[in-house]
């Protein structure tokens, strides 16, 4: 039987799963005589090769292996589908099949054989219905699928507003079919790392192509939420369980629980301040002393900007140990912004667990540190705990729902959904409340700015994965509202901490800031990192009793 088609997969360290997709491939009912698999083989540093090699001989099918690019799932399956309508074109065969799938993913054995009936039909490009497997689907919680449903449902909804015999809403790599000549016609897959799927399918509408989503054309997927692509199924499903298993609520957490599972755990809590005089008082007290006076907190430090409003001596008065930022790491000059103060009050603290706390908080409740203390004494495996908060907003006499926390909803949230997904599920991203054990604050660099918060997220999750991120409900919370227009050097902190977190983007430019409402003056934003503590040489060592630093 002559050529008709040629299947795409795309491989990146899949040797648990390489054989069962390929096993998949031989069960075809056209026969293998009647197609050729192209595995791209996408920066493997395990055995996925040799398990395809060795899966290939034994099922007997045609296989060919290529290199990828090392640059995602998407750059492989563009290099694997460009290779394959190259082939097919140079035999002439313009209605010759290119279709890909994963190789997470098991093609049900009539695929091919729907897909060509189509094609011979008049379809020009189709998409399968990719379904989850229904083993590694118990292993999910019931509230994912459920979930998964729902937006499924407003997928389609969607899908059929512009095709209303669309018998289902999937364009998705696991199961995309397109004849040789359409794939060259529309100027092939987009040149990108994730989300290239959906860009095809950009480009078939662009040229007037429908696309045939056909409920014949089935694939069967991996339900794991540890993929590795930047983007797509198991990013949607890792953050959909996220959702369920580590957001928490204060009132998870009660005294008499926290007391019976602190151990010998030490905890410190520190509030970074600049003029906080009218504040910080009612921080420590209500706050911080109702859990200090349980024997949860051993240590309550506040590091001042040399706030002028007597911030320094309110806080030694209700029995804080008080610092200046200016006073710790001094041959690093002085502090910066925020983020440098907390950099160095982590140097100036001994404990396992760090809580940060605002100091300027006109609304202080002892379920603020309660919250985000409690996920780290009961799941060992969380590393790191961020607040989250309603957040209104005061305008004159009228308070606003929701409006708060404008540069998280403006800046920090589209950057996360737009560059690093996996984070998309926090409400408050920047919450300047966080809390995480010493081993990670260590192990992570702190932008001396406002870029902080963002930055020690994002480096946690890299470094940890999301399942050790966890986030706490702590109620709600009324900070200080600054002018809009000062924002901006907010959001520009925290643009530039991400694009320095970027691949390939190790440095970020200047700071410079203009603002041409001032006649364009330019100020500095502080975009300088400073390096994690693990690496310093301990020139300094806290003495957390004495109050000083003592070499």
């Amino acid at each position: 039987m002559a050529l008709n088609a040629i299947v795409v997969v795309p491989a990146r360290d899949e040797e648990d799963q390489i054989a069962r997709c390929l096993q998949a491939l031989s069960e075809q009912t056209i026969g293998r005589e009647a197609f050729a698999t192209f595995v791209v083989l996408d920066g493997c540093t395990d055995a996925t090769e040799a398990v395809a090699r060795a899966s290939a001989a034994r099922l007997g099918l045609t296989v060919t292996f290529s290199l990828g690019p090392g640059q995602g799932a998407g750059a492989a399956r563009r290099a694997g589908l460009d290779a394959a309508a190259a082939q097919l074109l140079g035999h002439g065969l313009r209605d010759g099949l290119i279709a890909c799938t994963d190789a997470d993913s098991r093609p049900a054995p009539d695929w091919l054989a729907a897909q060509l009936a189509h094609v011979r039909a008049g379809a020009q490009a189709v998409a399968g219905l990719v379904d989850l497997d229904p083993e590694e689907s118990l292993s999910l919680p019931a509230t994912v699928l459920l979930r998964r449903q729902r937006d499924a449902a407003a997928r389609l909804r969607r899908v059929r507003s512009v095709d209303p015999e669309a018998a289902h809403h999937h364009f998705a790599g696991a199961s995309i079919g397109v004849t040789a000549e359409v794939y060259r016609r529309v100027g092939g897959m987009a040149p990108l790392a994730a989300l290239e799927d959906a860009a095809f399918a950009q480009r078939l509408a662009a040229r007037g192509i429908p696309i045939l989503r056909a409920a014949d054309v089935r694939v069967r997927t991996s339900a794991r939420s540890s993929g590795r692509a930047v983007r797509g199924l198991a990013v949607d499903l890792a953050v959909s369980r996220w959702l369920d298993e580590r957001r928490y609520r204060a009132r998870d957490f009660p005294l008499e629980l926290l007391r019976a599972r602190k151990g010998e755990t030490s905890v410190a809590a520190v509030i970074p301040t600049k003029q906080c005089a009218q504040t910080i008082a009612r921080v420590i007290a209500e706050t911080v002393v109702p859990l200090h006076d349980a024997g949860l907190i051993d240590d309550l430090l506040i590091i001042d900007a040399d706030s002028p409003d007597g911030t320094a001596e309110i806080a030694r008065a209700a029995g804080a140990r008080v610092i200046g930022q200016d006073d710790v790491l001094c041959e690093f000059g002085s502090a910066l912004g925020k983020g440098d103060a907390m950099w160095r009050a982590v140097h100036a603290t001994s404990t396992d667990i760090v809580c940060f706390l605002d100091g300027d908080t006109a609304d202080p409740h002892p379920d603020h540190l309660r919250g985000l203390l409690g996920p780290l004494l009961v799941d060992p495996s969380v590393m790191l705990v961020k607040g989250a908060f309603d957040r209104p907003l005061r305008a004159g006499a009228a308070t606003l729902p929701h409006e708060g926390g404008r540069v998280t909803e403006l800046m920090a949230r589209p950057l996360l959904n737009l560059h690093e997904p996996r984070l998309a599920g926090f409400a408050q991203p920047l919450a300047g409340e966080f809390s995480a054990r010493r081993s990670l604050l260590e192990a992570v660099a702190f932008p001396a700015g406002y870029g902080v918060e963002i930055a020690v997220l994002i480096d946690a999750l890299r470094g940890y994965e999301l399942d050790a991120l966890a986030e706490c409900r702590l109620g709600s919370r009324q900070n200080r509202h600054q002018p809009l227009r000062d924002l901006g050097e907010m959001a520009y902190a925290v643009l530039a901490a991400v694009e320095r977190r970027l691949a390939g983007r190790t440095s970020v430019a200047g700071g410079h800031y203009l603002r041409p409402w001032h006649d364009g003056e330019v100020v500095q934003v502080p975009v300088t990192e400073r390096p994690p503590l693990r690496t310093l040489a301990p020139e300094i060592v806290p003495d957390p009793l004495a109050g000083e630093l003592v070499p």
